[in-house]
Order: structure tokens, then sequence, then C-alpha cells
């Protein structure tokens, strides 16, 4: 195939794990998709692959990512079109709740106080980007004032699920050589533990102001919010000296969309609707590990499962 280095592109086909339907056929329905012809790489037999092509008339990525889906139907494949160049990332910003784990930390810790529902409401509407992140997190945080330290490790211990795929994820970019940062509008109490059990490099959260074990309903200053989520990345991207393409980002909700955006790929997991439409690549049906295969890596490469 003769192309020219500025106009490959690869799209990459990821099925869930635990429902590996990438077929041939499927592979063929996305490949006569594409605009030019396709060289094929199986990344996972029935799981990842990609496709490689000349994107000649430099059709916009998230276009050729929905006429793709388009194709294969209702399959529940996931698809994320990018630029062949520097598709291997050596800088990872995630988000943690709803992502890296599967629950919202502080509707856990309203939970305790028989607040669960009147929060949750809260968080949902602030991830959809109907209210503005900080008062939101404020006014939740005042709601928990009182609660008994010994609560966050009954959470982290009898609550916390970790997304599948996720120490994979981390461990397998590190071990070429990314840095991995776990970058959240949540709590330090939690993101410390989080981070340290999936690999992450670093944290960087809000921190809960305390009294006599107990939390005293404040959250300190600065506010981790969106636009810090956006600075944390450019930061430590330019720390390391890196073109904005060699970045990659992942979360849910509405404050992390300043992130997925600055990052040279933004990917929406299982996001709010705003989110998904915003981000440069979706999942809606694999688990964290269609971010390995994104980068072009085959499951023999995959580390820390």
């Amino acid at each position: 195939m003769s192309v020219t280095e500025a106009t490959v592109t690869v799209a990459t086909l990821v099925a869930n794990p635990l429902t590996p339907c990438l077929s041939d056929a499927l592979i063929k329905l996305a490949a006569q998709a594409l605009p030019a012809h396709a060289e094929q790489k199986i990344l996972d037999q029935g799981i990842a692959a990609d496709l490689v092509f000349e994107n000649s008339a430099a059709t916009d990525h998230g276009l050729l990512a929905q006429t793709i889906r388009g194709a294969l139907g209702q399959a529940p494949v996931d698809v994320i079109v990018q630029p062949l160049r520097n598709r291997r990332k050596q800088l990872f910003l995630a988000d943690m709740d709803s992502t890296m784990i599967g629950q919202e930390c502080i509707d856990e810790l309203a939970d305790f106080v028989g607040l669960k529902a009147k929060v949750s409401d809260i968080t949902e509407r602030a991830m959809r980007g109907e209210l503005d992140f900080e008062p939101a997190l404020r006014e939740r945080v005042a709601l928990l004032k009182g609660l008994d330290l010994d609560v966050i490790e009954q959470i982290l211990q009898s609550r916390i699920s970790y997304t599948a795929g996720g120490r994979a994820l981390v461990m397998t970019m590190k071990a070429h050589g990314a840095y991995t940062a776990l970058v959240s509008g949540g709590f330090t109490l939690f993101t410390g533990p989080v981070s340290q059990h999936l690999g992450f490099d670093e944290h960087r959260s809000n921190r809960l102001s305390i009294h006599e074990g107990k939390l005293a309903g404040l959250v300190e200053n600065p506010v981790l919010g969106k636009e810090a989520k956006r600075t944390s990345l450019i930061g430590l991207r330019d720390a390391r000296g890196l073109h904005p393409s060699l970045t990659m980002a992942v979360g849910d909700g509405a404050n992390d969309l300043a992130m997925l955006g600055e990052a040279g790929l933004g990917v929406a997991f299982y996001a709010k609707p705003a989110v998904a439409a915003a981000a440069h690549a979706r999942i809606d049906h694999a688990d964290l590990t269609a971010l390995i295969y994104a980068q072009g890596y085959r499951k023999a490469d995959f580390v820390g499962l």
C-alpha cells in the first residue's frame, strides 16, 4: 500500500473480551465502509483488529468512526479512528470515578449518612454538565459533615470495584515508557489507594478537611475540577517535552471534557451523552483494554493482567 505518512489512518475495532464477537465478516463490513483499501491486522482474535488506510481526503476521524459503526449495525464493537503516527502514547491521564473504578465515591460516602439518593442526583447532574462542578462538589461534601473517617476503609474494602482492564492498561503503558496519572475531581483519601492498586505513577485530586477523625464538610482550596484536569495534562506533557499527539486521557463526565479535548486521544468511557459526542473516541462496549489495543498493542504485549 503506497501511502504518505501524514494521511495514514488506523481504525481499531474492539469487542468486549467477555463477548469476543469480532468476526471476519464484521471486519470486512468495516473495511468496506472506509474511503480506501485497508490493510488488516488482527490484534486479538475475536476481540481486536486494526484497519490501516490512507485518508487522503482528510475526512474527520469522528465521522469515519460513525460511518463504520453504522456499517456494523447492532454489533457490540467499539471503533476508534486516529492517525497511525504517534498512536503509542507516552502520557496517560485518567479520571477515577465511573472510569477506573465502577463507583462514584462521594455517593458511597453519602450512603453512610442516609443521603445517597440526594447526593447521587447532584452527582449525575454535575457529570452531565447541568451543574457547575465546584459548587455542586461543595454542596455534596457539606452533607457529609461529621462522618467518621473509618468509613473510607470500609468503602475501599467492600464497595469499590475496579474496571476490567484498568491495571493492564496502566502497567502496559508504563512498561513501554509512558507516564501515568490518576486525575480526579474526587478525593485523595480514595485516589491514593486506587492509584497504588492500579500502578499509576501519581494521583491528583481534592483534599477533604478533617477534624478530630471526622469529615468537616469542607473541601480544601484549590478545588481540582474541569480546568485543573486540563492544566494537569498540559503541565505533565510540557515537563516531559512531549508532542500533544503523544498524550491520551480517559473519562466519563462533563468535568473531563477539557482534559479529553487537550489530549492527543481523548476517550469517553461509557460516558454521559454530551461527553461521548465531544470526545475524539468513545468506548461503549469494551473494557479498558480497548485503550491498549487502540495503541496497536497485541494481547501478547499486555502487562499486569
